[in-house]
């Protein structure tokens, strides 16, 4: 069953939208100062009783560097994507099967996140919200995805969750600041994905109808 077509037109999200730099599709910007390569993530907001994120737990493989991490869906741009805001859908389409080209509208964009460690790829990572109808459903459609869930946003807010994981790097562990859920724990460019967002709801009526 696929959800409601059209725009969804939860108020909450025309205050974020407001809010949001234009998600209008731009040229890929050029590769450069040591970043050689660029991927796009799609924030995805469900409407209902209270707004839900779509959050996905990627598969443990070898090589990976981020093997196992709670993430959002999306992935590097190729050849055949038109523009960044493109890369963004199709990854989320190709891992959660939600089409948001045809069941989403895009309410912008947040600034680009990069990694501050060398055991990275040098990447950028270009984040893009969006917002879906109440009835949007996901599913695992990539074997790089291990597992799918829609997760309140109240919880981001909840300063519960909030907190600090140890991560072995190498020889070392290293302590980073992050989200602690029941189904995992979200930290490094994902939690500073989060976080700008959160920034932005500061100054948003969405804050403020969720008791923020």
């Amino acid at each position: 069953m696929h959800p409601s077509s059209g725009s969804p037109s939860d108020p909450r999200l025309s205050a974020l939208r407001s809010r949001l730099s234009p998600a209008e599709p731009s040229p890929f910007p050029a590769t450069g100062e040591g970043i050689r390569a660029h991927a796009a993530v799609s924030l995805i907001l469900r409407g209902g009783p209270e707004l839900d994120i779509l959050l996905i737990k990627r598969a443990k493989a070898e090589g990976d560097p981020w093997s196992g991490h709670m993430a959002l869906p999306g992935g590097r741009r190729e050849g055949g994507d038109r523009d960044l805001l493109h890369t963004a859908m199709r990854e989320t389409m190709e891992e959660t099967g939600v089409h948001l080209q045809a069941w989403g509208v895009p309410l912008g964009r947040l600034g680009t996140v990069e990694p501050s460690t060398a055991r990275l790829p040098l990447i950028a990572i270009h984040p893009f919200v969006f917002g879906v109808p109440e009835d949007t459903g996901a599913q695992v459609a990539s074997r790089e995805v291990d597992g799918v869930l829609w997760t309140p946003l109240s919880r981001f807010l909840d300063r519960s969750t909030h907190g600090t994981v140890e991560i072995p790097l190498g020889d070392v562990t290293r302590t980073f600041p992050c989200f602690h859920l029941e189904e995992g724990v979200i930290w490094g460019l994902t939690y500073r994905i989060f976080t700008n967002f959160l920034e932005v709801m500061e100054t948003s009526e969405v804050q403020t109808s969720l008791g923020g």
